[in-house]
Protein backbone atom coordinates (compact mmCIF):
# COMPACT_ATOMS: atom_id res chain seq x y z
CA UNK A 1 0.00 0.00 0.00
CA UNK A 2 1.39 3.30 -0.96
CA UNK A 3 2.16 5.91 1.51
CA UNK A 4 -0.01 8.50 -0.27
CA UNK A 5 -3.51 6.57 0.28
CA UNK A 6 -3.53 7.53 4.19
CA UNK A 7 -6.23 9.81 4.95
CA UNK A 8 -5.01 12.48 7.71
CA UNK A 9 -7.46 14.39 9.37
CA UNK A 10 -6.40 17.91 8.83
CA UNK A 11 -9.38 19.57 10.28
CA UNK A 12 -9.06 21.95 13.63
CA UNK A 13 -5.14 22.07 12.61
CA UNK A 14 -5.01 25.77 12.01
CA UNK A 15 -5.29 24.63 8.17
CA UNK A 16 -5.62 27.61 5.23
CA UNK A 17 -7.21 24.27 3.08
CA UNK A 18 -9.15 22.47 5.92
CA UNK A 19 -10.32 24.89 8.46
CA UNK A 20 -11.24 27.99 6.14
CA UNK A 21 -13.81 26.15 4.04
CA UNK A 22 -17.08 28.19 5.37
CA UNK A 23 -15.12 31.51 4.71
CA UNK A 24 -14.42 30.51 1.37
CA UNK A 25 -16.50 28.71 0.22
CA UNK A 26 -19.79 29.96 1.98
CA UNK A 27 -20.54 26.49 2.47
CA UNK A 28 -19.31 23.82 5.28
CA UNK A 29 -19.57 20.91 2.77
CA UNK A 30 -17.43 22.18 0.48
CA UNK A 31 -14.94 19.24 -0.23
CA UNK A 32 -11.51 21.53 -0.50
CA UNK A 33 -9.20 20.53 -3.43
CA UNK A 34 -7.85 24.59 -3.76
CA UNK A 35 -5.06 25.63 -1.94
CA UNK A 36 -1.63 24.46 -2.73
CA UNK A 37 0.04 22.31 -0.47
CA UNK A 38 -0.51 18.35 -0.38
CA UNK A 39 -2.47 16.31 1.98
CA UNK A 40 -0.16 14.06 2.65
CA UNK A 41 2.16 13.51 5.37
CA UNK A 42 6.31 14.98 4.95
CA UNK A 43 8.63 12.60 4.58
CA UNK A 44 9.40 10.51 7.59
CA UNK A 45 13.19 11.99 7.49
CA UNK A 46 11.99 15.19 7.54
CA UNK A 47 9.13 14.43 10.74
CA UNK A 48 12.49 12.60 12.22
CA UNK A 49 14.66 15.65 12.05
CA UNK A 50 12.61 18.22 12.73
CA UNK A 51 11.15 15.98 15.90
CA UNK A 52 15.05 15.02 17.22
CA UNK A 53 15.23 19.28 16.75
CA UNK A 54 12.38 20.16 18.97
CA UNK A 55 13.64 17.51 20.92
CA UNK A 56 16.67 19.56 22.08
CA UNK A 57 14.42 22.29 23.38
CA UNK A 58 16.70 25.52 22.96
CA UNK A 59 15.76 27.11 19.81
CA UNK A 60 18.18 30.12 19.38
CA UNK A 61 19.29 32.39 16.38
CA UNK A 62 20.45 29.89 13.41
CA UNK A 63 21.88 30.59 10.83
CA UNK A 64 22.79 28.33 7.24
CA UNK A 65 25.90 27.10 7.07
CA UNK A 66 28.34 25.53 4.68
CA UNK A 67 27.00 22.09 4.81
CA UNK A 68 23.47 23.72 4.24
CA UNK A 69 24.53 25.88 1.41
CA UNK A 70 26.14 22.68 -0.46
CA UNK A 71 23.20 20.32 -0.04
CA UNK A 72 20.95 22.55 -1.79
CA UNK A 73 24.07 23.24 -4.64
CA UNK A 74 24.17 19.08 -4.95
CA UNK A 75 20.01 18.83 -5.17
CA UNK A 76 20.41 21.29 -7.83
CA UNK A 77 23.22 19.93 -9.71
CA UNK A 78 21.89 16.16 -9.26
CA UNK A 79 17.86 16.95 -9.71
CA UNK A 80 18.33 19.50 -12.89
CA UNK A 81 21.98 19.54 -14.17
CA UNK A 82 22.32 22.85 -12.80
CA UNK A 83 25.97 24.00 -11.68
CA UNK A 84 25.46 27.40 -8.64
CA UNK A 85 27.86 28.63 -6.76
CA UNK A 86 27.15 28.71 -2.74
CA UNK A 87 27.93 32.45 -2.93
CA UNK A 88 24.52 32.61 -4.98
CA UNK A 89 22.25 31.50 -2.05
CA UNK A 90 20.24 34.15 -0.49
CA UNK A 91 17.51 33.01 2.15
CA UNK A 92 14.01 34.40 2.69
CA UNK A 93 10.66 33.07 4.59
CA UNK A 94 9.29 32.08 0.86
CA UNK A 95 8.68 33.01 -2.64
CA UNK A 96 6.38 35.90 -2.46
CA UNK A 97 8.22 37.80 -0.33
CA UNK A 98 11.25 37.41 -2.28
CA UNK A 99 8.88 38.71 -5.56
CA UNK A 100 8.10 41.92 -3.13
CA UNK A 101 11.52 42.26 -2.10
CA UNK A 102 12.80 41.65 -5.66
CA UNK A 103 10.27 44.34 -7.30
CA UNK A 104 11.47 47.04 -4.46
CA UNK A 105 15.20 46.39 -5.38
CA UNK A 106 15.42 46.01 -9.03
CA UNK A 107 12.47 48.42 -10.59
CA UNK A 108 11.32 52.05 -9.72
CA UNK A 109 7.51 53.09 -9.03
CA UNK A 110 5.90 53.18 -12.68
CA UNK A 111 8.53 50.62 -13.99
CA UNK A 112 6.76 48.17 -16.35
CA UNK A 113 6.86 44.58 -15.28
CA UNK A 114 5.52 41.52 -17.84
CA UNK A 115 4.06 37.98 -16.76
CA UNK A 116 2.38 35.43 -18.68
CA UNK A 117 -1.16 35.41 -18.11
CA UNK A 118 -3.60 33.43 -16.73
CA UNK A 119 -0.93 32.95 -13.37
CA UNK A 120 -0.23 32.95 -9.70
CA UNK A 121 -2.15 35.28 -8.36
CA UNK A 122 0.43 37.06 -6.44
CA UNK A 123 2.84 38.15 -9.53
CA UNK A 124 -0.24 41.00 -10.11
CA UNK A 125 -0.34 41.79 -6.50
CA UNK A 126 3.58 42.33 -6.25
CA UNK A 127 3.20 44.46 -8.89
CA UNK A 128 0.84 46.48 -8.36
CA UNK A 129 1.40 46.63 -4.52
CA UNK A 130 4.46 48.72 -5.32
CA UNK A 131 2.66 50.63 -7.97
CA UNK A 132 4.46 49.01 -10.97
CA UNK A 133 2.71 48.73 -14.33
CA UNK A 134 1.54 45.34 -15.10
CA UNK A 135 2.00 44.07 -19.04
CA UNK A 136 0.65 41.21 -20.41
CA UNK A 137 1.88 38.46 -22.60
CA UNK A 138 -1.41 35.95 -22.42
CA UNK A 139 -0.47 32.59 -22.97
CA UNK A 140 -2.49 30.81 -26.36
CA UNK A 141 -4.33 27.63 -25.76
CA UNK A 142 -4.01 25.19 -28.89
CA UNK A 143 -5.61 22.13 -28.79
CA UNK A 144 -5.59 21.09 -25.00
CA UNK A 145 -1.93 22.88 -24.51
CA UNK A 146 -0.62 26.37 -23.86
CA UNK A 147 1.82 28.11 -25.67
CA UNK A 148 3.88 31.34 -26.19
CA UNK A 149 2.93 33.67 -28.33
CA UNK A 150 6.61 35.28 -29.02
CA UNK A 151 5.63 37.71 -31.28
CA UNK A 152 3.48 39.54 -28.42
CA UNK A 153 6.07 38.89 -26.23
CA UNK A 154 8.95 41.03 -28.55
CA UNK A 155 5.70 43.09 -28.80
CA UNK A 156 5.66 43.81 -25.07
CA UNK A 157 9.71 43.78 -24.19
CA UNK A 158 9.86 46.69 -26.75
CA UNK A 159 7.52 48.94 -24.86
CA UNK A 160 10.55 49.40 -21.91
CA UNK A 161 10.20 46.55 -19.50
CA UNK A 162 12.24 46.57 -16.01
CA UNK A 163 11.36 43.48 -15.10
CA UNK A 164 9.54 39.78 -16.65
CA UNK A 165 8.32 37.73 -14.11
CA UNK A 166 8.55 33.74 -15.08
CA UNK A 167 6.71 30.97 -13.63
CA UNK A 168 8.09 27.53 -14.82
CA UNK A 169 6.54 25.06 -14.43
CA UNK A 170 3.63 27.52 -14.65
CA UNK A 171 1.35 27.65 -12.65
CA UNK A 172 -1.99 27.27 -13.10
CA UNK A 173 -1.62 25.57 -17.01
CA UNK A 174 0.88 23.34 -15.94
CA UNK A 175 3.41 24.11 -18.51
CA UNK A 176 6.62 22.87 -18.31
CA UNK A 177 8.88 25.19 -20.44
CA UNK A 178 11.08 23.46 -23.30
CA UNK A 179 14.82 24.46 -23.43
CA UNK A 180 13.76 25.63 -26.16
CA UNK A 181 10.98 27.74 -25.61
CA UNK A 182 13.42 29.37 -22.34
CA UNK A 183 16.07 30.23 -24.62
CA UNK A 184 14.13 31.86 -27.00
CA UNK A 185 12.18 33.63 -24.12
CA UNK A 186 15.86 34.63 -22.70
CA UNK A 187 17.48 35.54 -25.86
CA UNK A 188 14.52 38.04 -26.43
CA UNK A 189 15.57 39.52 -22.86
CA UNK A 190 18.76 39.48 -23.29
CA UNK A 191 18.24 41.89 -26.76
CA UNK A 192 16.23 44.17 -24.64
CA UNK A 193 18.32 44.15 -21.38
CA UNK A 194 15.26 42.77 -19.17
CA UNK A 195 16.21 41.03 -15.97
CA UNK A 196 14.18 37.61 -15.43
CA UNK A 197 12.68 37.05 -11.91
CA UNK A 198 11.95 32.71 -12.74
CA UNK A 199 9.56 30.73 -10.10
CA UNK A 200 10.79 27.83 -10.16
CA UNK A 201 9.17 25.98 -6.97
CA UNK A 202 7.41 23.67 -8.66
CA UNK A 203 10.20 22.40 -10.45
CA UNK A 204 10.87 18.86 -8.87
CA UNK A 205 7.47 18.22 -9.23
CA UNK A 206 7.55 16.94 -13.14
CA UNK A 207 5.94 14.06 -14.84
CA UNK A 208 7.29 11.58 -17.27
CA UNK A 209 8.52 12.86 -20.91
CA UNK A 210 9.02 16.07 -18.93
CA UNK A 211 12.49 17.62 -17.93
CA UNK A 212 12.65 20.79 -16.10
CA UNK A 213 15.54 23.46 -17.09
CA UNK A 214 16.42 26.34 -15.35
CA UNK A 215 16.25 29.02 -17.58
CA UNK A 216 19.28 30.55 -16.05
CA UNK A 217 21.33 27.43 -16.75
CA UNK A 218 21.39 28.01 -20.57
CA UNK A 219 24.33 30.37 -20.90
CA UNK A 220 26.26 32.25 -18.60
CA UNK A 221 24.94 35.39 -20.18
CA UNK A 222 21.47 34.32 -19.28
CA UNK A 223 22.50 33.54 -15.84
CA UNK A 224 23.39 37.07 -15.03
CA UNK A 225 20.33 38.34 -16.06
CA UNK A 226 17.97 35.60 -13.71
CA UNK A 227 17.17 35.73 -10.57
CA UNK A 228 15.79 32.19 -9.63
CA UNK A 229 13.24 31.62 -7.25
CA UNK A 230 13.37 27.81 -4.92
CA UNK A 231 11.97 26.04 -2.16
CA UNK A 232 11.69 22.23 -1.05
CA UNK A 233 8.36 23.29 0.56
CA UNK A 234 6.21 22.57 -2.04
CA UNK A 235 7.76 19.59 -3.13
CA UNK A 236 7.81 18.02 0.34
CA UNK A 237 5.10 19.93 1.70
CA UNK A 238 6.82 21.77 4.25
CA UNK A 239 5.04 25.37 3.55
CA UNK A 240 3.87 25.98 6.78
CA UNK A 241 7.17 25.94 7.94
CA UNK A 242 8.29 28.71 5.40
CA UNK A 243 11.54 28.29 3.97
CA UNK A 244 13.00 29.43 0.36
CA UNK A 245 15.90 30.30 -1.45
CA UNK A 246 17.39 32.80 -4.29
CA UNK A 247 20.15 31.99 -6.54
CA UNK A 248 21.41 35.25 -8.15
CA UNK A 249 24.19 34.90 -9.84
CA UNK A 250 25.24 38.60 -10.76
CA UNK A 251 26.76 39.63 -7.78
CA UNK A 252 25.87 43.26 -8.16
CA UNK A 253 22.21 42.31 -8.39
CA UNK A 254 22.12 40.62 -5.08
CA UNK A 255 23.41 43.08 -3.40
CA UNK A 256 21.00 45.48 -3.78
CA UNK A 257 18.36 41.88 -3.14
CA UNK A 258 19.89 41.24 0.14
CA UNK A 259 19.98 45.11 0.82
CA UNK A 260 16.22 44.97 0.30
CA UNK A 261 15.77 42.45 2.72
CA UNK A 262 17.93 43.70 5.30
CA UNK A 263 15.87 47.00 5.12
CA UNK A 264 12.55 44.55 5.91
CA UNK A 265 14.44 43.48 8.93
CA UNK A 266 14.54 39.99 7.22
CA UNK A 267 18.24 38.47 7.63
CA UNK A 268 17.77 34.92 8.11
CA UNK A 269 15.46 31.60 8.36
CA UNK A 270 13.77 29.90 11.31
CA UNK A 271 15.39 27.09 12.82
CA UNK A 272 12.71 24.55 11.87
CA UNK A 273 12.91 25.71 8.29
CA UNK A 274 17.08 25.44 7.96
CA UNK A 275 16.38 21.67 9.82
CA UNK A 276 13.22 20.34 7.49
CA UNK A 277 15.27 22.13 4.12
CA UNK A 278 18.63 20.16 5.04
CA UNK A 279 16.58 16.55 6.07
CA UNK A 280 14.38 16.57 2.75
CA UNK A 281 17.43 17.30 0.70
CA UNK A 282 19.85 15.06 1.79
CA UNK A 283 17.38 12.17 2.63
CA UNK A 284 13.91 12.51 0.45
CA UNK A 285 14.37 11.74 -2.69
CA UNK A 286 12.93 8.37 -2.82
CA UNK A 287 9.58 9.78 -0.77
CA UNK A 288 9.74 12.45 -3.74
CA UNK A 289 9.52 9.61 -6.47
CA UNK A 290 7.18 7.43 -4.87
CA UNK A 291 5.21 10.57 -4.86
CA UNK A 292 5.51 11.64 -8.39
CA UNK A 293 4.01 8.20 -9.70
CA UNK A 294 1.05 8.68 -7.15
CA UNK A 295 0.88 12.18 -8.49
CA UNK A 296 1.24 10.83 -12.16
CA UNK A 297 -1.50 7.95 -11.33
CA UNK A 298 -4.15 11.02 -10.07
CA UNK A 299 -3.47 12.87 -12.78
CA UNK A 300 -4.05 10.45 -15.51
CA UNK A 301 -7.41 9.39 -13.12
CA UNK A 302 -8.87 13.11 -13.50
CA UNK A 303 -7.92 12.91 -17.40
CA UNK A 304 -9.80 9.79 -17.55
CA UNK A 305 -13.01 10.12 -15.48
CA UNK A 306 -13.76 13.49 -16.60
CA UNK A 307 -13.33 12.74 -20.57
CA UNK A 308 -16.08 9.34 -20.17
CA UNK A 309 -18.43 11.15 -17.74
CA UNK A 310 -18.45 14.67 -20.16
CA UNK A 311 -17.23 16.75 -23.09
CA UNK A 312 -18.37 19.87 -20.74
CA UNK A 313 -15.07 19.70 -19.10
CA UNK A 314 -11.81 19.71 -20.72
CA UNK A 315 -8.92 18.58 -18.47
CA UNK A 316 -5.55 20.80 -19.49
CA UNK A 317 -2.87 17.82 -18.90
CA UNK A 318 0.22 18.95 -16.49
CA UNK A 319 3.07 18.49 -17.35
CA UNK A 320 4.23 19.26 -13.75
CA UNK A 321 2.95 20.47 -10.68
CA UNK A 322 0.19 18.74 -8.57
CA UNK A 323 -2.52 21.39 -10.18
CA UNK A 324 -4.95 20.71 -13.04
CA UNK A 325 -6.09 23.34 -15.19
CA UNK A 326 -10.58 22.68 -15.70
CA UNK A 327 -11.72 24.76 -19.19
CA UNK A 328 -15.56 24.21 -18.01
CA UNK A 329 -16.43 26.71 -20.58
CA UNK A 330 -18.56 24.05 -22.16
CA UNK A 331 -21.06 24.47 -19.52
CA UNK A 332 -21.84 27.76 -21.32
CA UNK A 333 -22.29 29.69 -17.56
CA UNK A 334 -21.43 33.04 -16.41
CA UNK A 335 -17.85 32.88 -14.42
CA UNK A 336 -20.21 33.41 -11.51
CA UNK A 337 -22.84 31.17 -11.91
CA UNK A 338 -19.91 28.31 -12.52
CA UNK A 339 -18.27 29.36 -9.36
CA UNK A 340 -22.09 28.45 -7.66
CA UNK A 341 -22.12 25.33 -9.25
CA UNK A 342 -18.95 24.14 -8.22
CA UNK A 343 -19.79 25.86 -4.29
CA UNK A 344 -23.33 25.00 -4.09
CA UNK A 345 -24.08 22.05 -6.31
CA UNK A 346 -20.87 20.06 -6.99
CA UNK A 347 -20.02 21.46 -3.14
CA UNK A 348 -16.10 21.54 -4.48
CA UNK A 349 -13.78 23.81 -3.61
CA UNK A 350 -11.64 24.93 -6.38
CA UNK A 351 -9.79 27.53 -7.21
CA UNK A 352 -11.59 30.35 -9.08
CA UNK A 353 -9.83 30.74 -12.18
CA UNK A 354 -10.82 34.17 -12.94
CA UNK A 355 -7.95 35.08 -9.56
CA UNK A 356 -5.37 33.97 -12.11
CA UNK A 357 -6.33 37.18 -14.27
CA UNK A 358 -9.35 37.31 -17.05
CA UNK A 359 -7.66 34.78 -18.97
CA UNK A 360 -8.91 32.40 -16.56
CA UNK A 361 -12.79 33.11 -16.46
CA UNK A 362 -14.38 29.96 -17.29
CA UNK A 363 -11.67 27.69 -16.00
CA UNK A 364 -11.28 26.29 -12.23
CA UNK A 365 -8.32 24.97 -10.80
CA UNK A 366 -8.08 21.80 -8.46
CA UNK A 367 -5.94 20.25 -6.39
CA UNK A 368 -4.63 16.58 -6.89
CA UNK A 369 -2.09 16.36 -4.09
CA UNK A 370 -4.36 14.33 -1.94
CA UNK A 371 -5.51 10.56 -1.58
CA UNK A 372 -7.21 8.87 -4.29
CA UNK A 373 -10.21 8.19 -2.45
CA UNK A 374 -10.49 11.87 -1.84
CA UNK A 375 -9.57 12.78 -5.30
CA UNK A 376 -12.55 9.80 -6.90
CA UNK A 377 -14.89 11.94 -4.27
CA UNK A 378 -14.27 15.35 -5.10
CA UNK A 379 -14.61 14.10 -9.51
CA UNK A 380 -17.74 12.05 -8.26
CA UNK A 381 -19.26 15.21 -6.77
CA UNK A 382 -18.40 17.20 -10.19
CA UNK A 383 -19.97 15.20 -12.93
CA UNK A 384 -23.04 13.91 -10.75
CA UNK A 385 -23.82 17.43 -10.53
CA UNK A 386 -23.88 17.56 -14.10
Amino acid sequence: MSRFTEIVDRTQTRSVKWDLVEKMFENQDVLPMWVADMDFKAPEAVIDALTERAQHGVFGYTVPDEYVHGTIQKWLSAKHDWNTNTDWLTYSPGVVPSLHTIVEALTNRGDSILIQTPVYPPFYSVIEDHEREILKNPLVLREGRYEIDFTSFEEELKKGVSLFILCNPHNPVGRVWTEEELRKMADLCLMYNVPIVSDEIHSDLIYRNHKHVPIASLSEDISKETITLLSPTKTFNLAGIQGSYIVTPDEHKKEKIDRQFGLQGIKMLNVFAITALEAAYTEGDEWLQELIDYLEGNKQYVIDTISTSTDKIKVIEPEGTYLIWLDCRGLGLEHEELKHFMQHKAKVGLNDGASFGEEGEGFMRINIACPRATLEEGIRRITEAL
